[in-house]
């Protein structure tokens, strides 16, 4: 698995050197392990480079995790409806490790972006609104764990981050979500949304010249109302 995980968007082949550095696994156990993933069919060999590449039974099994998820299935229609009827971007994500996986983005920005984000893909936890609003649910001893990663990754930036989430944190305490602006000139507005000890993130967002803390105003309201609706529906269903 982990040998799986270094695979990411711009690494599309590695040999085993290279995931032996990334994994910290030993070239030999990185060779074997190599080896029964291209027999079982979860990585291929470029034949020219004699690297690896991951093989398409990935995207089937990350299709599964998606058609099977109750939560995206119920979320994402609504998630539609708001993006739609306020062309913002809304979107869904979970924690792995220190970053948080979209499991589902409807891009409706107001303003033309050349940013992009689709299923699968990754962003820092410490610094965007959906991950300080998982941060602001997640379990305690979660949170100190995590935190205390952060801490020793930032250095000297950990004084200014570390504020920002601790106030993010408040936020959700005090009002139901936090807000972000790690792009430049987004505001995005995020809640947490656990269901059933699942744990997720929801945000929503624009691409605007005003003022963030304008933005903010406008986008909190609908998605405190999204986050309602989403619940009450997953709720619903599970009563059923």
């Amino acid at each position: 698995m982990e040998l799986l995980r270094s695979f990411r968007p711009g690494s599309e082949l590695l040999g085993n050197a290279e995931l032996a550095e990334r994994t910290g696994l030993s070239r030999s156990t990185v060779s074997r392990l190599t080896q029964t993933l291209v027999g079982s069919g979860l990585l291929q060999v470029d034949p020219r480079s004699r690297a690896f590449r991951l093989a398409p039974a990935v995207l089937s099994l990350a299709h599964a995790m998606r058609t099977g998820s109750t939560v995206l299935a119920t979320a994402a229609p609504l998630m539609r409806q708001v993006a739609e009827g306020s062309k913002i971007n809304v979107g869904l994500a979970a924690p792995d490790r220190d970053e948080m996986v979209y499991l589902e983005s409807i891009r409706y920005n107001r303003r033309p972006s050349l940013r992009t984000v689709v299923s699968g893909q990754r962003v820092p936890m410490e610094l965007t609104s959906l991950g300080r609003a998982y941060l602001a649910s997640a379990p305690q001893g979660k949170r100190s764990a995590l935190l205390a990663h952060f801490r020793q990754a930032r250095g000297a930036q950990w004084r200014r981050v570390g504020a920002e989430i601790t106030a993010a944190i408040e936020s959700v305490a005090q009002n139901g979500y936090c807000a972000a602006s790690w792009q430049p000139e987004v505001a995005a507005v995020a809640t947490p949304l656990v269901f059933q000890g699942a744990y997720y993130a929801l945000n929503v967002s624009l691409s605007s010249a005003e003022a963030f803390e304008v933005a903010v105003r406008e986008l909190a309201p609908t998605l405190v109302d999204l986050r309602r609706r989403i619940l009450e529906r997953l709720e619903a269903a599970a009563e059923d």
